[in-house]
C-alpha cells in the first residue's frame, strides 16, 4: 500500500470533496481521483460515494479512515523524532476558538510565543464557529463543550462566568433593573438565534425564555461593543466585560457559568509545536483564572 494514496485518502475523506483536497494537496483533480481509484482497488473496497456535493465515506471508508489516522499518528510521530523536533519548536500551528477568548485573550498573548520560537508560525482564528479537528480544520481549538467522539485529548481549561452588563450612560439614562420584571422593561441586546452553534451557547435562555432582544450580534465582541455604545444590556463574558471601565453589572439575575476546554487530535499529541502552543496557553489562562470568575 502506498502511503501517499493513504494521505490523499485522508484529505479527501477531511474535505468531503476531491476538489478540496485538490487545493489543500497542490495536486490536480485528476489527480487525486486516480490516486484514490488505485487505493480503492488495492484495498478490494469502495471508500467513497460520488455525490453531486462530494464525496460520502461508505461504511469500509470509514472504518479505514479509523486505520489510516492511527497510521498518520505514527507517521507524525516518527517524523518528528527523526528530525529532531523533539530539540526544536518550529512550523505552523493553527488555533480555533471562539471570538471572545480568541480576540480579547488569545490575539494579545500568543505573539509572545511567536518571539520566544521564531522559526514557530500561529494562525489564531477567532470566529463564533466550531472546528473539525479531524478535518484539520485547526491543530488546536478552545471549545464550550468537552468533545466525545473522536480521538481527541481534551483538558478543562478554565471555567468562566457571564453576566449582564449595561453602559454607564445607558444605566444614568434607564436605571438597572434589579429583576427580572423590571429586565423585561429595558432594551435587551442578544445573539442571532440560528446561528449559534452550541446549545451551551445559548445563554439567554437561562435568564429569559423568550429574551425580546431589540439588537442581535452574531459574534460575543459585536454585543461587547453594542453594550459599550450604550444600545442596551447583553450578557457578556465577565472576563471581558471587567476590561471596559464604562461597563457596569446589571444585578437582575445570577452568573452564568460555563467552561472553556483545550482540544487537539490524538495524531499530533508528540509534536513539540503543539505541546509548546498548548502549555503556553494553559500557563497563560492559569496566570489571569481569577479575572474569568
Amino acid at each position: 500500500m502506498n502511503w501517499d494514496d493513504v494521505r490523499i485518502f485522508l484529505a479527501v475523506a477531511r474535505a468531503g470533496q476531491i476538489l478540496g483536497a485538490s487545493r489543500r494537496l497542490g495536486l490536480n483533480h485528476a489527480t487525486v481521483s486516480r490516486r484514490i481509484a488505485a487505493l480503492e482497488q488495492d484495498l478490494g473496497a469502495k471508500l467513497f460515494r460520488r455525490l453531486t456535493t462530494g464525496s460520502e465515506l461508505t461504511e469500509q471508508g470509514e472504518r479505514f479512515m479509523a486505520i489510516a489516522e492511527r497510521v498518520e499518528a505514527d507517521m507524525i510521530a516518527a517524523r518528528s523524532e527523526l528530525a529532531g523536533e523533539s530539540d526544536d519548536v518550529s512550523g505552523t500551528v493553527r488555533v480555533g476558538a471562539p471570538d471572545g477568548v480568541g480576540v480579547a485573550f488569545l490575539a494579545p498573548r500568543l505573539g509572545a510565543l511567536t518571539r520566544r520560537y521564531p522559526s514557530l508560525a500561529i494562525q489564531l482564528v477567532p470566529v463564533p464557529r466550531s472546528f473539525s479537528l479531524s478535518r484539520r480544520e485547526a491543530d488546536i481549538a478552545v471549545t464550550v463543550e468537552r468533545p466525545t467522539e473522536g480521538r481527541l485529548i481534551a483538558s478543562k481549561l478554565v471555567e468562566y462566568t457571564l453576566g449582564l452588563y449595561a453602559s454607564r450612560d445607558y444605566a444614568e439614562a434607564h436605571g438597572i433593573p434589579g429583576n427580572l420584571t423590571d429586565l423585561r422593561n429595558h432594551k435587551l441586546i442578544g445573539y442571532v438565534p440560528d446561528l449559534v452553534i452550541s446549545p451551551s451557547l445559548d445563554y439567554a435562555q437561562e435568564i429569559l425564555p423568550d429574551w425580546p432582544a431589540s439588537f442581535s450580534v452574531s459574534s460575543a465582541l459585536g454585543q461587547v461593543e453594542a453594550a459599550r455604545s450604550g444600545a442596551g444590556i447583553a450578557i457578556l463574558h465577565t472576563f471581558i466585560a471587567r476590561m471596559h471601565p464604562e461597563l457596569v453589572p446589571v444585578p437582575a439575575a445570577p452568573p452564568i457559568r460555563r467552561s472553556y476546554w483545550l482540544v487537539y487530535h490524538e495524531s499530533v499529541r508528540t509534536l513539540r509545536r503543539i505541546q509548546a502552543v498548548t502549555n503556553f496557553i494553559a500557563d497563560e489562562v492559569n496566570a489571569m483564572r481569577a479575572s474569568f470568575v
